[in-house]
Parts: C-alpha cells; sequence; structure tokens
C-alpha cells in the first residue's frame, strides 16, 4: 500500500499545495479551537461584533467537501433547516477563513461545540457567499459555494477549520442581520508532502457475526445443516451487511479480520439446508448467494493479509473473569484456536495468520492477556483507552510495544477506532468522520516530522452497512489524497520498532471497564458448557462414526463463548439451553424398549432385553446388565456386549434361576464401555412361580405311587417266606409252588410291573 501513496506524492510538483479533504458523506460539523480573527475580517453588512442565536434558529450541515487542487476552488455544499417557529427572510451564506488546529484535542474538542463565536469562527470572507430565499419553519434547502483555496488564508501545514454562517433576520426579528446559523468541517492541509516521514497505518476490516448455525445434524444421513433463521442470507445477500463490507474492503488497503465460523456457516449453505420458521424446518434457498458471496471474498482477500480469530469468536474477557476455573474452558479456546486456520484455508484457499487475540473493544487486564496467550497468541490487538499513554506523553506513539513474556500489545488508536460508531446513516455524520480521519492522521503525522510511526485502526466488530459504507469512503479519500499516510498489514505493524517512551504496563483488573464488566456471560454460561461438553463425550464413545455428531456439537459449544452474546445475555442462554436439550435428544436415540411384567414358571428361563437404536449409524462399546431386587430369589445372568446397527434393535437374552417364589423387580441398565451409566435404567416386574401347584400335585402322585410299591414289594416278599416255610418238608411241592407263582429271579411278570411302576 506505500507504493500507492509514494506513486500519488510523486506525480504531484513539490510546490504545488495541495487541500485534502473528503470524497463523500456528509457533515453538520462544529469544530475546533482556533486563533482569533482580526476585527478587520467581520464583514461590512453585519455589526462589528457578530451576534447570532447558534443553530437555535438554523442547522447548517455540510454534506459535501470537494478537495482542490491547489491555488483552485473547493465546493462545498450542504443544507439549512430552519429550526424555528418565524420564518427566515433576507439572508446569506458566506464561507469563513480558515482556522488552524494545532492538536489532536483541539480538534476533538471542536468537534462538540455548537453556537457561534467570533474568536473561534475565523472571519468572513466576502464575495463567494449565496443568497438564500425565504425559508419557512421547519423547511430546508441546500447550498453550493465556490470558494477560492487562496481566499481561506491556509498557512503551513496542518489541519484547518472551515466554516460556514447563515446571516441574516427573521420575520420576528426584523432590527437587524444576526448569526441564525453555522456549520464547520475540518481539512488537512500539507503543501509539502516531501517535508514529513509518513504515517504507516494498519486498518483491520472485521467480517464476523452473530451465531447462525445449530447443531443438529446428528441424527440426519445427509447430515443437513439448519440455522437458526434467516439472518445470515440477508447479511450476505446484494444490500446486506456482510455483502458491503467484502465488496467495500475489495478496493481498499486492509487487513482482513475474520471468524472462521462465519466462513463455516456461509460454506454450509453452499449446499442443501434447512432453516427454522415458525412452522418449524423448512428447506434453505440461499446456495447461490452463498457460493457469490464466498467467490467475492476469495478475490477480495488476494494479496492482502488475512488474520482468523478462533473459531466462533470466544469472548476473550468473559472467559478470563467468568470461566477461566471451570473445567475444560481454557482447553474450548485451545481448540477453537486450531480450528481456525484449517476453516480459513478450506474456505477461501488462504492462510490466515492466527497469533492475533484480539479483546473487546480492545480492553485488557492481566487475566486477559493470560487467557488469550494461554491458546497461542503471541500479539493482543489492544486499545489505546485500556492501555493508556504514560503521564505527560502527548503524541501518539507507535501501536506495538511489549508487555511483558515474548508478548506484546498492538494498542489501536482510540480516537481514530471509534470515528465510525454513530449513526452514519446521515450523511453530515459520515462526513464528519471522514474529515476526521483525514485530520486526525496528519494531525499524528506533523506531531514528530522525522519520526515515523506505526499505528493501528481497529474499528467495532460487527459495523453496520451505513458505518461500513463511511469508513470505505473515508479510507478511500485516505489512500487517493493523503501523501502522509502509508498503508501496511497487521503482521508488519507487529514487527515495527517499539517507542520506548510508551506504555508498557498492563492496567489492572480494577481498571476493567464496568461497562463492559456488565456484559460478560456469567459463570453459569460456562457449567452449563461444560456439562454439554460432557454429554458430548459420553455419547461420543458408542458411535461408530463421531465426527458426525463431535464436529457439529463441538462447534455449537464453542459459539457459545462467542463476544457477540453480549448485550444480549436472553439469547445466549436460550442458545445454550436449546444445544443441550439437542443434544440430549439425540442420545436418547439408543435405549431400552419398557418391558411389561412376566412371569418366570420353572426352575430356570431366559429373559429377553430390547435395545433400540434410532440413530443412522450404528453404535458399540456398550453393554447391558440386568439386575434382581432378590438376588438369592432369583439369580440372572453377566454383562451382555450390546452392538447394534442404525435405525435397527437387538434383543439380548439373560439366563435366569429360580430358588423361590414370590416377585421380584428387575433393572436393565445400559453402561459405556469405561463403566459410565448410559441412559435411564428399565424397571420391568417378575413374578417367580417356579414350583407351581400342579407340579406339587404330580411330585406328590409319584411319591405316593413309590410308596405304594415299596409297600406292595414288601408284603409280596412276606407272603413268598411264609409259603416257602409251611412247604419244606415236600420238596417236589415246594418247587412247583415257586415255579407257578414267582417264576425265575428277575423274569416273572411281577418284577417287570414294579419298574414301570416306578417310571412312571
Amino acid at each position: 500500500m506505500a507504493d500507492v501513496a509514494g506513486t500519488i506524492g510523486s506525480a504531484r510538483p513539490v510546490r504545488r499545495r495541495r487541500l485534502v479533504s473528503a470524497l463523500t458523506a456528509g457533515l453538520a460539523l462544529s469544530l475546533l479551537s482556533p486563533v482569533p480573527a482580526s476585527a478587520a475580517d467581520v464583514p461590512s453588512r453585519v455589526p462589528a461584533e457578530e451576534t447570532g442565536t447558534g443553530n437555535r434558529t438554523a442547522t447548517v450541515s455540510i454534506t459535501e467537501v470537494s478537495p482542490a487542487v491547489p491555488d483552485d476552488t473547493l465546493t462545498i455544499r450542504g443544507t439549512i433547516t430552519n429550526e424555528g417557529d418565524s420564518p427566515i427572510i433576507d439572508s446569506t451564506l458566506d464561507p469563513r477563513l480558515g482556522v488552524p488546529l494545532t492538536t489532536r484535542n483541539a480538534i476533538e474538542d471542536a468537534a462538540t461545540r455548537t453556537g457561534f463565536d467570533i474568536s473561534l469562527d475565523g472571519g468572513l470572507i466576502t464575495g463567494h457567499g449565496q443568497q438564500i430565499e425565504r425559508l419557512g419553519p421547519g423547511m430546508s434547502t441546500t447550498f453550493e459555494l465556490q470558494v477560492p483555496v487562496s481566499e481561506l488564508s491556509l498557512g503551513e501545514d496542518g489541519v484547518y477549520q472551515i466554516g460556514v454562517t447563515l446571516t441574516g433576520q427573521t420575520e420576528a426579528e426584523q432590527w437587524g442581520d444576526q448569526i441564525l446559523g453555522a456549520g464547520r468541517t475540518v481539512l488537512p492541509w500539507q503543501p509539502d508532502p516531501g517535508s514529513t516521514e509518513t504515517t504507516q497505518l494498519t486498518i483491520l476490516w472485521p467480517l464476523i457475526s452473530t451465531p447462525h448455525l445449530t447443531a443438529q445434524t446428528g441424527s440426519d444421513v445427509e447430515q443437513t445443516p439448519a440455522f437458526r433463521d434467516e439472518a445470515l442470507l440477508e447479511e450476505i445477500s446484494p444490500g446486506g451487511r456482510l455483502h458491503e463490507m467484502v465488496a467495500l474492503g475489495a478496493d481498499l488497503p486492509v487487513t482482513w479480520v475474520i471468524d472462521p465460523d462465519l466462513l463455516a456457516s456461509v460454506d454450509a449453505m453452499t449446499e442443501d439446508y434447512q432453516v427454522y420458521t415458525d412452522d418449524g424446518l423448512e428447506a434453505g434457498h440461499g446456495q447461490d448467494e452463498a457460493r457469490a458471496w464466498l467467490g467475492a471474498l476469495r478475490e477480495a482477500v488476494e494479496g492482502d493479509e488475512v488474520v482468523a480469530l478462533p473459531f466462533g469468536d470466544p469472548d476473550l474477557a468473559s472467559l478470563a473473569h467468568q470461566g477461566r476455573d471451570v473445567p475444560g474452558s481454557l482447553g474450548q479456546l485451545r481448540t477453537a484456536t486450531d480450528l481456525a486456520a484449517v476453516t480459513v484455508e478450506t474456505t477461501i484457499g488462504v492462510e490466515p495468520s492466527t497469533d492475533f487475540a484480539w479483546p473487546v473493544e480492545g480492553a485488557i487486564d492481566p487475566s486477559i492477556v493470560s487467557v488469550a496467550t494461554s491458546a497461542g497468541a503471541t500479539n493482543i490487538i489492544a486499545r489505546s483507552d485500556s492501555l493508556r499513554p504514560a503521564a505527560g506523553e502527548n503524541a501518539t506513539l507507535t501501536a506495538a510495544r511489549p508487555i511483558g513474556g515474548g508478548i506484546s500489545a498492538l494498542v489501536a488508536d482510540a480516537g481514530l477506532s471509534t470515528l465510525f460508531e454513530g449513526d452514519m446513516t446521515r450523511t453530515a455524520a459520515a462526513l464528519q468522520a471522514q474529515q476526521q480521519l483525514l485530520a486526525q492522521t496528519l494531525a499524528i503525522t506533523l506531531q514528530e516530522p522525522a519520526n515515523q510511526r506505526s499505528i493501528v485502526l481497529a474499528p467495532q466488530r460487527m459495523p453496520t452497512t451505513a458505518q461500513a459504507r463511511a469508513m470505505a469512503a473515508a479510507l478511500q479519500a485516505l489512500s487517493d489524497d493523503a501523501g502522509w499516510v502509508e498503508f501496511t498489514g497487521l503482521s508488519e505493524a507487529a514487527r515495527a520498532e517499539p517507542d520506548p517512551r510508551a506504555n508498557q504496563q498492563v492496567p489492572p483488573a480494577s481498571a476493567y471497564p464496568e461497562r463492559l464488566r456488565s456484559q460478560e456471560l456469567p459463570t453459569s454460561a460456562f457449567h452449563q458448557m461444560r456439562e454439554t461438553q460432557r454429554t458430548l463425550d459420553d455419547f461420543a464413545v458408542i458411535l461408530t462414526r463421531q465426527d458426525r455428531v463431535t464436529v457439529p456439537y463441538g462447534n455449537a459449544i464453542r459459539r457459545e463463548m462467542s463476544t457477540s452474546w453480549r448485550g444480549d445475555e436472553e439469547a445466549g442462554e436460550e442458545y445454550r439451553e436449546e444445544l443441550q436439550e439437542d443434544l440430549i435428544a439425540l442420545t436418547e436415540q439408543v435405549h431400552l424398549i419398557q418391558k411389561s411384567p412376566i412371569t418366570l414358571s420353572g426352575r430356570s428361563a431366559t429373559i429377553p432385553i430390547t435395545v433400540q437404536n434410532n440413530l443412522v449409524q450404528d453404535v458399540h462399546n456398550l453393554e447391558l446388565r440386568l439386575e434382581s431386587s432378590r438376588s438369592l430369589g432369583l439369580e440372572v445372568g453377566d454383562e451382555q456386549e450390546v452392538r447394534v446397527n442404525g435405525g435397527h434393535s437387538q434383543s439380548v437374552k439373560f439366563s435366569a434361576t429360580s430358588r423361590a417364589n414370590g416377585r421380584t423387580t428387575l433393572v436393565a441398565q445400559l453402561y459405556t464401555a469405561d463403566g459410565k451409566r448410559y441412559g435411564d435404567p428399565m424397571q420391568f416386574q417378575a413374578n417367580v412361580t417356579s414350583i407351581t401347584s400342579a407340579v406339587l400335585m404330580v411330585i406328590a402322585g409319584g411319591l405316593l405311587l413309590v410308596v405304594l410299591a415299596g409297600i406292595r414289594m414288601y408284603t409280596q416278599r412276606k407272603r413268598a417266606a411264609r409259603r416257602a416255610a409251611t412247604a419244606a418238608p415236600d420238596e417236589t411241592v415246594s418247587g412247583e409252588e415257586s415255579g407257578s407263582d414267582t417264576g425265575p429271579q428277575g423274569s416273572g411278570p411281577a418284577a417287570g410291573s414294579e419298574r414301570l411302576d416306578l417310571d412312571d
């Protein structure tokens, strides 16, 4: 960017006088602390001591100042509005002499001044005014003045206040001319651009948005991303904030500061995606806009430096003050930093710088610096209203300075960085900011003309469309006309030689602005993030394709730390609660199917338990345990390993042995491989009837038959013995009786009948 300024400067003759001012945008600017004008400068049509109503009667707004070539004409355009109750009559708008402003404080203080003061507003320039027609109450009219530069009485290099005044009467007060309204702006003037060293200026151009993408992709086969609303599409569409930021930044000498989450979200829109509406999820239709925006961004950043913030733009101050002691919080910041480079490279093909941390509004204290550097940052983008200049130091010093531990602070200039934070929809306000940027940078250069310094402008994180346009117009004017400025990237600014006079002491925690502290995420938010991360970790161990869940939900957890939640605590809390609820609902897709009460008949049985997996991927690393409340009455088998295909169920069977009748409660519980409970337990009742009444009757009948058979055998043997004793004298008769009654041992009819009875 130095070549641009150098080329412009070399194209102009050294002796040509140069007036630098605005390109576009408007300004009803009351400014600046000048040198008193002499009485000879007072026009003849008004009393020697000019008096006026200030802006109580009329508002004079300068909306355009066209820079003139040396010794040529300055064009001043604007509007006049009658704020009074009486018509303005017989009035003239006239330019006034330039009033030198020698310090930055004088430029800043004059911006808030209202009314008219002859000692501060310079003498009247006659012959170049404009007659204003009758102007009724509440009515407005435009004006255009052509003023020769030679008439402005501009002297040596510096910043000058240029003003215009409306002189005349009202119908209600016609006793004499008076100043009815005044408008002012400032002009940087450098007739000899080679007389000073240029000031190196780094402009941060932020591409940051609020979180838009949800985590709800884990149960979807195609993993179709779901967006909270259509806000991101509006921002990247023509006329939207982010569309304008890319289009405007493409032609500016800036350093792009990008939240990788924004790129990931827009990239997700290039394919099929869904959007939450009042009627539920609906298909998104912003694919063309997303592709066009990413394509434009790739072209815009070509040749420029790109700085990647940690993924999701985490709130470093909230983390330092509220979440540092919550386990896992610093780990989230480290992961967010690691994701930054790969996300930017993947989406826009640029290798970014990732060693810069940017706390909100550049406010720092020791804990913020410690947290930022814990994730690998070596440069902290601070601001001069936090790390203030040393006492008695009035010059604006080089931004880079060491703050200990090998860490550097890049202290952005607060005055320049906040110029475009107001309502830039008014052209007068936009011109005021533009002219202030031109004037302030020249004032910085002229503080120490022989000492080149490097300064940084770090604007608000998410400029509005109007703010972005005003800033772009001012930077274009600075690039085109400010020979005292040389543009550099942020990394080059970090390498600049520090000024030994600069304050290198990080302010204490007590100096952190209470306004910013009140906007921080509460400690409860970090505890909630930790609980969500625990749920995710426990869920991931059972998944066969973990990345389908850990990536979208892990990124969503990091979005919970976004700086954009500041000032919108309710929305941040809602986002965190929805994320936790969605993740729990996803884990519940793997569950036990409730069993109805069962009856166990017999001493042993098999008990089936069904595991349902409604996910679109397989689950494993699970085991199922079944426990009985009456371990002595009913024993169940050991735990069973579980693996279930996506969209299916599996029945796991447990053996059970009963020892006593009665009711018992059985509890089934899934566990992960590391022994943690998974999901809710499932309870059901079992009625053990191992020895039923029918079984008892059968057993009793069998015992009775055995007893009867025993008695019969006993009586038969007794009878046989008596017969044998009676027939002993007659062997023949005895033998015949024995053979015909009992038969040979083990083969007679009586012996076979007993064995069958026993079997029976």
